[in-house]
């Protein structure tokens, strides 16, 4: 079908996907003034634009005849009512219907580019201040730019969903910056991936040999292995993946290497090991906080470490007194030498009595006067060591006082933190970067405690630094094993030792006699699996164990996609649970009043952080805002801020950590093949208290089960700390 080209102007939005920008909309036609329907995508098209379309018609079976859009263009106002109207639009306080007639009498045609341009011509005109003069010029050029850049993007094959972000970043010169090197769209813009950019430079006229394309792909690929969580590459592996996956050279891939490292956006080393010898490759940042790892930490252990500072006896007595715990003789060794260690690591699995000997830590350190501050990498493990030592801890963000405006940490080595000592809880989950800038603001007189599961999921971001800084045997480490006898009472946690072991669990089989707390539905269908959720979490688990749908139960699934993934079950559950009442649109998705949901990433404004799970307790339509209650602090998010929310009915297990729910839900199925490991079912297993339930097949257990893939993480850190305790 021959494709048509009409004018008109948008009179009404029905649909718009503000992640993609596929727009329903009725435009009147300039030549008729018909009413006709275009579908399609437009990108930054407001009420009242007028457009030019490329498409062609089509009938659809229930709305009939619509216009289907392959190509736009906006045309900017010109007559003088088409100003007027657009003037108005823009809503500047003090510009009136009267100021806006007299501005477009006096300018005509013209009246935007003066506004623009030479905002001094307006000077002089009746009611025109200095103020709606500046506010004016302000809100149009915001909107030119706006529109601008929506078509150099789409232009060059840049996806549109990024047009604030580039505002944000870029400003007005957002198009001149992009055209100038648009490979700087990879590190500047969030989302971007080299593909993308590629095209894009080479729709500018960058030439495929050209050496900042080359330099620019080898630092995508090298923030691709971080992403991976590898704190450096091999560089034959780097080099490869450049040449397979965006048809590079190798010659110019190993001089754009060496430029790089000229220009100190790398750092190349060889590592030498027993089996291999690695050409490895760093990014500047992740080299540094590597190196400055170590060498705190060896400066710190090169202190002499003090004596004994309080018998066995004192220590019995202070706990029965301050917990009414009774010690086992595990717990009572570390607590006679812990304190006596500038570093010190403790780890264990569930019920081996980690959180006992931290409270009892904390209780001796009050004992003894010292200035006790503790810590964990989220907002929601540090509510928990708050709960269960009654002291409180805070996020290491906070602590280290980071400012999201800057992106700059307010204690470092120059302005160190306060304290005697220090216990920092879910180490785990602390990548090298926040570990270096810890370390880098600990007073070195400190005492460090350092508390987790090396068999949990390692941090999201690049290293694998608890198991690193144990593996390294230069600091004094409590490996607790005994699982006290209430523990081993518990299905859940004695599976979740087999699973850390890499045993086959006991899967207690639905329709057995009697409700456990671990059990397993062997269902082999994802979409049935989907369907089993749903039905387990809306009557199932409440109407057996008297557990809330909200607040208690808690879905965890290895990914994102598929019928099992956190969007299809979100979505399943949503449906389910609460399909009714005020909602909001934002990003394809709908959030409604009494939605549990999810921060996204830490927002110091609002001081909301990354894994916060609250629940919607207002929806505004009017005003496209809505309310979130995180137990009792109501945060309000407007328009542009509901990126950083997302349903929280399920959530992926990385997303889970330092944190615990008294019934969890695990879709196991071999869809999920490419994230089934061990440690990834260890830990979703180990966030129930009182339920946990397995739903998939034995098939996808065991593939789990083998999979211990946390260990191929590239890291130096061991090495390195023990290479730079024995040189200082």
């Amino acid at each position: 079908m021959n494709s048509l080209t009409l004018s008109g102007r948008i009179k009404r939005i029905r649909y718009r996907n503000d992640e993609n920008s596929y727009t329903i909309a009725d435009l009147i036609t300039d030549d008729t003034g018909v009413t006709i329907t275009v579908v399609g995508t437009l990108a930054g098209i407001d009420l009242e634009d007028r457009l030019r379309l490329t498409g062609t018609w089509e009938k659809h079976l229930r709305f009939g005849d619509q216009f289907r859009i392959t190509e736009y263009e906006m045309i900017f106002p010109e007559t003088g009512e088409e100003i007027r109207t657009y003037l108005k639009r823009l809503g500047v306080k003090s510009l009136s219907n009267a100021k806006i007639r007299t501005l477009v009498e006096r300018f005509g045609s013209d009246t935007l580019e003066v506004i623009e341009t030479t905002p001094e011509k307006v000077t002089g005109l009746k009611g025109f201040g200095k103020k709606t003069i500046e506010n004016l010029r302000e809100a149009l050029t915001r909107q030119m730019e706006v529109k601008r850049l929506i078509l150099f993007l789409k232009e060059h094959g840049i996806p549109v969903v990024h047009c604030a972000q580039i505002i944000k970043q870029y400003g007005a010169k957002a198009t001149d910056r992009i055209s100038a090197n648009p490979f700087d769209l990879l590190f500047d813009i969030t989302g971007i991936d080299f593909t993308t950019v590629d095209h894009a430079a080479q729709t500018l006229g960058i030439a495929e040999e050209a050496p900042r394309r080359v330099r620019a792909c080898l630092l995508f690929v090298l923030g691709q292995f971080a992403s991976d969580g590898h704190v450096f590459a091999p560089a034959g592996s780097l080099i490869t993946r450049c040449m397979e996956q965006h048809h590079m050279e190798h010659e110019p891939l190993t001089e754009a290497l060496d430029e790089l490292q000229r220009q100190g956006h790398i750092v190349s080393e060889t590592i030498d090991r027993e089996s291999e010898t690695i050409h490895a490759v760093y990014p500047k940042e992740l080299f540094q906080a590597e190196q400055g790892i170590a060498r705190r930490l060896a400066m710190m252990l090169s202190l002499p470490e003090e004596g004994p500072v309080i018998s066995r006896e004192e220590i019995l007595e202070t706990i029965l007194t301050r917990l009414a715990i009774k010690l086992s003789e595990e717990q009572l060794l570390a607590l006679e030498e812990i304190l006596c260690h500038r570093v010190a690591v403790i780890t264990g699995g569930p019920g081996t009595g980690k959180t006992t000997l931290v409270r009892s830590i904390a209780a001796l350190c009050d004992h003894l006067h010292h200035e006790t501050v503790m810590a964990a990498p989220t907002g929601r493990a540090a509510r928990r060591i708050t709960e269960v030592t009654e002291k409180k801890a805070s996020t290491l963000h906070k602590l280290l006082k980071y400012d999201f405006k800057t992106g700059a940490f307010e204690h470092n080595r120059d302005k160190p933190l306060s304290g005697d000592v220090f216990i920092i809880d879910e180490v785990s989950m602390v990548d090298t970067l926040l570990m270096h800038r810890f370390l880098d603001a600990v007073p070195v007189t400190a005492i460090v405690v350092f508390v987790g599961d090396i068999f949990q999921l390692p941090s999201v971001g690049p290293g694998n630094v608890l198991s690193d800084l144990i593996a390294s045997g230069c600091l004094k480490t409590y490996a607790l094993t005994r699982i006290f006898r209430q523990a081993q009472e518990s299905p859940i946690i004695m599976n979740a030792h087999r699973v850390r072991k890499g045993e086959f669990p006991d899967l207690h089989q639905e329709g057995e006699e009697g409700p456990s707390e671990f059990y397993f539905i062997e269902t082999a269908d994802p979409v049935k699996v989907m369907q089993r959720v749903v039905e387990l979490c809306a009557k199932r688990i409440p109407a057996t164990y008297g557990f809330t749908p909200l607040e208690d139960i808690q879905v965890l699934t290895p990914m994102h996609k598929g019928d099992v993934g956190t969007i299809s079950l979100n979505l399943a559950l949503q449906k389910a649970l609460n399909d009714t009442g005020d909602a909001l649109q934002s990003l394809g998705r709908t959030f409604r009043k009494g939605d549990k949901v999810m921060h996204l990433k830490n927002n110091y404004e609002k001081e909301v952080f990354n894994g916060d799970i609250g629940i919607i307790s207002e929806v505004d339509k009017k005003e496209k805002t809505l309310e979130v209650n995180y137990e009792g602090r109501k945060v309000a998010y407007e328009t542009e801020s509901l990126d950083e929310l997302t349903l929280a009915y399920a959530i992926s297990v990385h997303k889970s950590q330092g944190s615990e729910y008294p019934a969890v839900v695990v879709p196991v199925t071999t869809q999920h093949y490419p994230l089934l490991q061990r440690n990834l079912l260890y830990t979703a297993m180990t966030r129930g208290k009182e339920l946990v339930i397995l739903i998939g097949t034995r098939r996808a257990v065991e593939i789990a089960l083998s999979n211990n893939r946390p260990n191929l993480r590239r890291s130096h850190l061991a090495q390195r700390l023990a290479e730079t305790q024995q040189g200082s």
